[in-house]
């Protein structure tokens, strides 16, 4: 995953809203995201956005995938995941092994380092 430049938290929200409104958006909503997740120091908007990009992308969405993964990274920058993020890595995670068409394997990845950085193996 490569880091983009720290972008404001507006430009960050334009970028994914529009990303969860046309598809064709995803590549640059993707790169925004991972450069969110790995640079932006404020734990509570990234896993806003982390779980409005797992809740409201389209099934079969390179975003699911992605945002389960990035939950992952979430915990084990900050350490600590809300209740429902972790509920949604989880989700994920299940929707991912029940149909890698849905939901791509990364979130199984997410999954397994939320429960290890989380300590809940």
């Amino acid at each position: 995953m490569g880091e983009g430049p720290h972008l404001s938290h507006e430009a960050v929200a334009e970028t994914l809203e529009r990303a969860l409104r046309d598809r064709s958006q995803e590549g640059e909503a993707a790169h925004v995201l991972v450069g969110c997740v790995l640079t932006d120091d404020d734990r509570e908007f990234v896993e806003h956005w982390c779980v409005q990009v797992g809740t409201r992308a389209a099934s079969g969405s390179q975003l699911l995938g992605l945002a389960g993964l990035c939950l992952g990274h979430t915990a084990r920058r900050f350490g600590h995941l809300s209740t429902p993020a972790l509920a949604l890595a989880e989700s994920l995670a299940a929707r991912a092994e029940a149909d890698p068409t849905d939901v791509d394997g990364r979130a199984l990845d997410g999954f397994d380092d939320a429960r290890s950085f989380l300590h809940l193996w």
